[in-house]
């Protein structure tokens, strides 16, 4: 068995033990996956020779995560928050970087290195920060805006470092400066580059391939998109990241953001937990070890220092002060990309690699400290900046559909619009939610609340704020999607009422089954409407006619059951199981079920049951199973059409 093998299987291994002890103590997966990169790194079992080669893996991970952000801010949205991501971020990472390197220029380090030491404490982790908030519901809250747009500043400030530290050693201002102003004017062509793109021509992309209703080249390509996104920029010295984000935005103005985002998740959050091992990684417990008195009064410096930056750049830019310290606690750790800072000025003697090292602990150990940072941000401010109209658990709000008490409709064709529209009528609010690209798009222009996606996604359901729903009506009429859709949602909900609409009732009672409500099945209820209209123009009193059908409802549309077939009644292979025929049999003398009652005939055995006895001028409606059969009745018995066929064999002549 391959090395290699053995390696990913134990970190594995490792990594799955670690995620369920650390849950079963109600910590974060997050410190789950640290721990697993400290028990498989170098400082334990040292599985990997080359863990580098992981971290490149794992990079595609915040990639993944980048784009999920974008998805959450359109072009309108960020430049709503411009104020924000250039104002408060701007001012949090120029304040932090300088006081930082002022500290470390005291501390005897050199300019240069102090700008570096400077940039790596102003930078915060993006991964961990939106993670966090997202699994807590609370990414669309003041606070985490706040803590977002900080973030969003940060990974655009990356990229300056980038081209300072390999040039730190260059003898030539003049190159430093043309070579400064050319980065600038790539970042500027391949902005502009991504968002014409994604505006004019990434929408087409997935409208063809929405049409082609195929899940498999609907995740292909949205994964595809992703990486051409991250590698462009790449290509062009920028980050990964700003791409996918860029990308993110661009296709967060469309019909498809919700289906993207399913998509994703699964591939960001497998390779997010690997990245965070590799972060584990990195930690060297020896190096810990014999300098554990700095590491730790550099952690509390940096914490310290982080939020009162973020509060210091809020009050310039009059954001509110709650929301200013619960943001300070978010983003106070050090950020993944303070990592490639330091091995990149390690690479060009800029830093010496013992330094570097007391650096990556200090970042990794704050990072372990962000969960709980984040998860108690809000009752931490609320000691700086009491404000009662918080929630102090985690001042969680829902998603874009800020709705309780709402109806959430599964299906937007024919019947999902005409429930819509009667709806409407009482002022009662409602999400939908289609598949169909081209019904979204006509409903979302003429401003209905109808997003696209997969109806038995979980991450969809969630997304339309399932739990806090009065109802589910589920319009479409595919039995077995419709089965797994009330799954879905019981995994949600319990008791939140489901109700089906199907066009026939062959499947009443397997939906039952499944966990629904009610079903109503659309022929049989269009009967019961034909029939209350003629029973009241026969003048029935109205109080009978209710109780005759909501007797039939009760009885799951018993007497509705069965027909005679004719002629141009189609039965293929497919529907063959599903009818129910109703068949006239006239018993003669040589029948052979004359003269014996039709509990000795054992249809039952059959699935077939008797309908009613025809006895000359007499009619015996649902006749007991100890009535005598006799010469020249005519039997009416119902059932599916091949036991139908077995059943008159058997009355017949008794085989």
């Amino acid at each position: 068995m391959p090395v290699e093998f053995v390696s990913v299987l134990s970190l594995l291994v490792v990594a799955v033990f670690s995620v369920w002890c650390f849950k079963r103590v109600n910590l974060p997966p997050i410190l789950a996956y640290l721990f697993a990169g400290i028990i498989v790194g170098p400082s334990a079992l040292s599985l990997f020779d080359h863990p580098e080669q992981m971290h490149v893996l794992a990079e595609i991970g915040i990639v993944f995560l980048l784009f999920t952000l974008g998805l959450e801010f359109s072009v309108p949205k960020l430049k709503a928050m411009r104020h924000l991501v250039f104002g408060v971020g701007l001012s949090q990472m120029v304040l932090t970087t300088l006081v930082a390197a002022t500290i470390a220029y005291g501390f005897g380090f050199g300019l240069s290195a102090a700008l570096i030491i400077g940039g790596m404490v102003g930078l915060s982790s993006t991964a961990i920060v939106i993670k966090q908030t997202t699994e807590m519901g609370t990414l669309n809250t003041p606070r985490s805006q706040l803590a977002v747009s900080i973030l969003l500043f940060q990974d655009l400030a990356v990229v300056p470092f980038l081209i300072f530290i390999p040039l730190i050693n260059s003898a030539s201002e003049t190159s430093i400066a043309s070579l400064m102003g050319l980065a600038l004017l790539k970042g500027i062509v391949v902005i502009t580059s991504l968002l014409l793109i994604g505006k004019w021509v990434l929408p087409k992309i997935f409208r063809e391939v929405a049409n082609t209703r195929t899940d498999e080249l609907f995740v292909l390509t949205t994964l595809t998109v992703v990486l051409i996104a991250a590698g462009f920029t790449y290509g062009m010295g920028l980050s990964l990241a700003l791409g996918a984000f860029i990308a993110g935005m661009m296709l967060g103005e469309s019909q498809y953001k919700y289906q993207l985002e399913s998509d994703i998740r699964p591939f960001q959050d497998i390779l997010m937990g690997l990245f965070f091992v590799t972060v584990g990684m990195r930690l060297e417990l020896p190096e810990v070890w014999a300098h554990i008195g700095v590491i730790i009064l550099g952690l509390c410096v940096m914490l310290v220092l982080k939020i009162l930056m973020v509060r210091a750049s809020a009050m310039i830019f009059n954001a509110d002060a709650n929301d200013a310290w619960a943001a300070g606690f978010k983003v106070c750790q050090m950020g993944e990309f303070s990592f490639i800072l330091a091995s990149l000025a390690v690479t060009h003697q800029a830093l010496e690699p013992e330094v570097a090292s007391v650096l990556v602990s200090i970042g990794i150990l704050s990072m372990a400290c962000t969960p709980f940072l984040v998860a108690n941000s809000v009752r931490f401010a609320n000691v700086f900046a009491p404000d009662d109209t918080v929630n102090t658990l985690n001042n969680a709000q829902v998603l874009e559909f800020e709705r309780n008490n709402h109806v959430v409709l599964l299906g937007f064709a024919r019947v999902g619009q005409s429930t819509a529209r009667m709806l409407d009528m009482e002022h009662i609010s409602y999400v939908a939610v289609d598949i169909d690209p081209i019904r979204v798009q006509e409903s979302q222009t003429a401003n209905e609340p109808v997003i696209y996606g997969d109806v038995s996604d979980k991450s969809i359901l969630h997304s339309v704020n399932i739990n806090q729903a009065a109802s589910v009506i589920i319009t479409f009429d595919n039995i077995a999607k419709v089965s797994q859709c009330i799954q879905c949602i019981r995994s949600f909900n319990q008791t939140i009422p489901i109700i089906v609409r199907t066009r026939k009732d062959y499947a009443l009672e397997s939906l039952y089954q499944s966990g629904a409500t009610q079903v109503v099945p659309e022929l049989q209820e269009a009967v019961l409407m034909l029939v209350s209209q003629v029973y009241h123009y026969s003048g029935v009193p109205m109080s009978r006619i209710l109780k005759r059908i909501r007797n039939e409802r009760k009885e799951h549309y018993d007497h509705l059951h069965g027909f005679y077939p004719g002629e141009t009644t189609e039965v293929s292979y497919a529907n063959a199981d599903t009818l129910k025929f109703m068949h006239a049999i006239n018993l003669n003398r040589s029948a052979w079920a004359v003269d014996k009652t039709i509990a000795a005939c054992d249809l039952v055995r059959y699935g077939v049951h008797v309908k009613k006895i025809k006895r000359g001028n007499e009619v015996l409606e649902s006749p007991n199973l100890d009535v005598v059969l006799r010469d020249n009745d005519i039997l009416v018995i119902s059932g599916k059409p091949r036991r139908v066929e077995r059943a008159e064999r058997r009355i017949l002549d008794g085989h």
